[in-house]
């Protein structure tokens, strides 16, 4: 046991947001309860969540446990691990990483280091839920965007522990009131609602394919202002071929207007191995490259600070919660970022609605509500992202009250009668349901 906590606390070289502040002390007053902590932390892009994550990770260090980090993909993962390590630099704080790139030998040893308790933070993928994988005293368990990994995922790291750890599920896609009662009820939830001060909004503007020479005039603009540039594709898993094409496509196009070798571009795309992609976005942060073409592989996590435009191509067939983590990918330096949106001129309604809300505001609780109208919920059990909830009587948009309710009836009857030993025919109906997850085990 150390006091890793208040020497980081000491060490970090700006001040917490009271924001940061408020939801490290209400994870903190969990902790100390005695009781396996669930809470849910949202954050809009930029607020500071990770570092949140890395306190209260530290705290379980310091009560003599382990903590771990998921993350769901290996280009986040990694960047959470060399983030970790410069900041736990010489704090005497074991940090190591666990991804499926890993090879055999390695993978093993840090195995047995992990089951010997010799690590104390380890970061990685779904490659933690593997069967194999064993943590001599896991206390925290924190999910970073949550809404990419499915349940039955999550409550495989439940099981790592004898003793319930703590669960810390993190997401930068806000969530309106009525869903997160619904899909979360069982969670506190804890809001970061506050941007580290110097931020800026991001710029939002709408452009057709006519305007693009004035776009790329704007680009290198900024480029020959020392500034970098995303520019993102869209992906449909369907036709991987034809978004390829189209990537590739979109790179002759952008180097056609930024010739090398006074520019140089990156590409990143699902095919690239994991070294690949990991080579490529360093060169990028780096500034070895000044543009980055890239499919949605960077939509969540990668902080360049030196990016100040993101051009979404073909923006009318995202969502909207896809272009808002896409636009959080700029802005995060001191400098004016700016979000362009291309499009074809003939937009369905929907779309120029999602258009017209990116444009209008960079409040993540404004879209999440305009986004849940315009897509529906989502599936309950986490197994799609958009559709209709199966409420037979209710709407989650429209009955806030009906819903608030409904959520306050469950809390007391559970609070009064956990076991529901009182109310046979409501468990009788539990045990008979065709899907046999036990809901109160997951987070």
């Amino acid at each position: 046991m150390g006091d890793h906590f208040n020497n980081f606390y000491l060490q970090i070289p700006f001040p917490l947001t009271g924001a940061q502040k408020r939801v490290i002390r209400e994870i903190r007053e969990d902790m100390r309860t005695g009781r396996q902590m669930n809470r849910l932390v949202q954050g809009d892009v930029g607020s500071g969540k990770t570092l949140v994550a890395l306190m209260c990770m530290l705290l379980a260090v310091d009560n003599g446990s382990q903590a771990c980090l998921m993350a769901p993909t290996e280009i986040l993962a990694t960047q959470h691990f060399l983030t970790f390590q410069r900041m736990l630099d010489g704090l005497g704080v074991n940090v190591q990483l666990l991804t499926g790139s890993l090879r055999p030998a390695a993978k093993k040893k840090l195995k047995q280091q992990l089951a010997d308790g010799e690590i104390d933070l380890l970061i990685g993928t779904h490659a933690l839920i593997e069967d194999n994988v064993a943590f001599r005293d896991l206390g925290l368990v924190v999910i970073d965007e949550q809404h990419r990994f499915g349940v039955e995922q999550r409550s495989k790291l439940w099981q790592k522990s004898a003793v319930p750890p703590h669960i810390l599920v993190m997401t930068a896609t806000p969530i309106p009131r009525t869903l997160a009662m619904t899909l979360y009820g069982d969670l506190d939830c804890s809001v970061i609602d506050e941007l580290p001060p110097g931020r800026h909004p991001v710029r939002t503007y709408h452009r057709l394919e006519r305007n693009r020479p004035l776009v790329f005039s704007f680009l290198k603009q900024q480029i020959d202002a020392g500034r970098q540039v995303y520019i993102v594709y869209p992906l449909i898993e369907e036709s991987e071929k034809m978004d390829l094409k189209n990537l590739q496509d979109g790179l002759e196009m952008v180097q056609s207007y930024f010739p090398r070798p006074q520019y140089q571009t990156s590409m990143v795309h699902g095919r690239l191995t994991a070294e690949e992609k990991a080579f490529e976005m360093d060169r990028f942060k780096r500034g070895l490259t000044h543009i980055m073409v890239a499919t949605t592989v960077i939509e969540v996590g990668v902080d360049v600070p030196n990016a100040s435009v993101m051009v979404i191509e073909n923006a009318e067939r995202f969502g909207l919660s896809q272009l808002h983590q896409l636009r959080g990918r700029v802005g995060r330096g001191a400098d004016q970022a700016y979000c362009i949106l291309m499009t074809k001129d003939d937009l369905s309604y929907t779309s120029q609605e999602r258009i017209r809300t990116m444009c209008s505001t960079t409040d993540g609780f404004q879209i999440a509500e305009a986004d849940l109208r315009l897509r529906g919920p989502g599936d309950i059990q986490g197994l799609q992202q958009s559709g209709a909830l199966d409420l037979r009587l209710a709407s989650i948009v429209d009955d806030e009250p009906l819903v608030s309710a409904t959520r306050n009836a469950v809390r007391d009857l559970l609070a009064a009668d956990p076991a529901l030993a009182a109310h046979p025919l409501l468990m009788q109906h539990i045990q008979n349901s065709k899907n046999k997850i036990l809901w109160g085990k997951i987070s």
